[in-house]
């Protein structure tokens, strides 16, 4: 997924964003990792730790990235706060507030996580929607993951590494995801698309 500076927003339902606590938590204390140790190697401070622990604090996805590979799982297990419950029925409906929706810091770009958390480690994808100067810029991903960015309104420019493309409403890129890329909207009107990230299999 875009690795960008990216926050939980709160979910329409006024609950707040996913707590990540618990599941960081679980996760930190069943490979018997402490604070210090989990700090040095995802970079992040002991005391964001201990604030993420406590949901205290709403971490951007880089730093959910960093924890999440310092852990070996996938990003969106951190984000879903545990397992998802089995269905009861052969039809699951998610609600809408309960969809997990990362937002930028400065409002300009959102993302809300619609592929089930189960897959997150292969295949996710996303709503995307980016105001008039919002850039979702990452760094690269593992080897042969790919991006699929369908536009649905207005235009979206992306980069992948040095190669750059304009994509218009009803156009889809396809583009490497393994190097630095990112998806940015110079123009004068709000953009939205589909984002698809396939990981190699």
């Amino acid at each position: 997924m875009a690795q960008s500076s990216v926050e939980n927003s709160p979910s329409a339902s006024g609950e707040g964003p996913p707590a990540v606590g618990a599941a960081l938590q679980g996760l930190r204390q069943r490979q018997r990792l402490s604070l210090d140790e989990l700090s040095r190697r995802a970079g992040v401070s002991k005391s964001m730790l201990s604030q993420i622990e406590r949901n205290l604090a709403n971490p951007t996805v880089a730093v959910l990235w960093r924890l999440a590979n310092a852990l070996g799982v996938p990003l969106g297990e951190l984000l879903a706060g545990g397992a998802p419950a089995r269905p009861d029925t052969g039809i699951t409906l998610v609600a809408p507030h309960a969809i997990p929706a990362l937002r930028s810091p400065d409002g300009h770009c959102a993302l809300r996580i619609l592929g089930p958390i189960d897959l997150a480690g292969g295949f996710e994808w996303y709503e995307l929607s980016v105001e008039p100067g919002g850039v979702l810029a990452s760094e690269p991903h593992e080897a042969g993951t790919q991006e699929h960015l369908s536009v649905l309104s207005g235009a979206l420019t992306v980069r992948s590494g040095s190669d750059e493309r304009r994509v218009r409403h009803g156009e889809t890129a396809r583009y490497a995801a393994d190097v630095a890329h990112a998806i940015s909207n110079v123009g004068k009107t709000p953009a939205s698309a589909l984002l698809v990230v396939v990981h190699p299999g």
